[in-house]
């Protein structure tokens, strides 16, 4: 895990921190939308600020922004690749930490299941596969067709949120499309949650896992990044 890190003056600053620059830097996808609609916002865009004050939920309703760091990661065991949100921030609502993993998406879908992932069935991902499942407490029986990245992802909330002894974690899907079978596939992980009224644009609690309190969000961007 990185442990310095370098302020970002300017949209194109994010390019370099991709895994791979070249493939994921391009117009009509979630990384260049997402880094040109975070850096003009100067904090949380509208279209996340309305999703957290439609809530209700206190802690959402005023958050601030404390620091946010583009593709940031998180490493898991079973391996060297790290879990790489798009955008970590933490944050501060009605006096709690609040430890949130952004996942922006565009024409990209979530990726591979949880099954195509593992089929391989090497240890290095059995041993992550585990470690994951049993941080947020999932039965494997359930997972197999659910999307790995939404597994990783929400499980680097929850860590990091014990890194910065944060008592709240959130997953957020940052969404700049009308893909609606990557919007299925948030609902259909959110139902191993036993969460099954996730309209979009809205903010729900998940659970509890290690004192930690875990919520989802799904919120749809500014169109207008697209084009950039």
């Amino acid at each position: 895990m990185d442990m310095f890190f370098i302020p970002v003056t300017s949209p194109e600053d994010w390019k370099p921190l991709l895994a791979q620059p070249e493939k994921h830097w391009k117009t009509n996808h979630s990384a260049k939308a997402l880094a040109y609609c975070w850096q003009n916002a100067q904090g949380f865009p509208d279209s996340i600020t309305n999703v957290f004050r439609s809530s209700g939920i206190p802690m959402f309703v005023d958050i601030k922004m404390l620091v946010a760091f583009p593709e940031y990661k998180v490493p898991l065991p079973g391996g060297t690749t790290e879990s790489q949100s798009d955008i970590f921030v933490l944050a501060k609502g009605d006096g709690k930490l609040v430890s949130i993993a952004v996942e922006g998406k565009a024409l990209e879908g979530f990726g591979q299941t949880i099954y195509e992932w593992g089929k391989d069935k090497s240890s290095g991902k059995e041993t992550r596969l585990n470690y994951l499942l049993n941080l947020l407490s999932l039965n494997y029986i359930d997972i197999g067709n659910c999307k790995y990245q939404l597994l990783h992802r929400t499980a680097s909330a929850i860590i990091e949120a014990a890194t910065f002894n944060a008592k709240v974690a959130l997953m957020l899907v940052h969404s700049f499309s009308d893909d609606q079978q990557a919007y299925s596939d948030y609902k259909q992980f959110l139902n191993l949650f036993g969460l099954t009224n996730t309209p979009e644009n809205s903010l729900i609690f998940g659970k509890q896992i290690r004192g930690i309190d875990l919520y989802f969000a799904w919120a749809n961007g500014e169109k207008k990044y697209l084009s950039v």
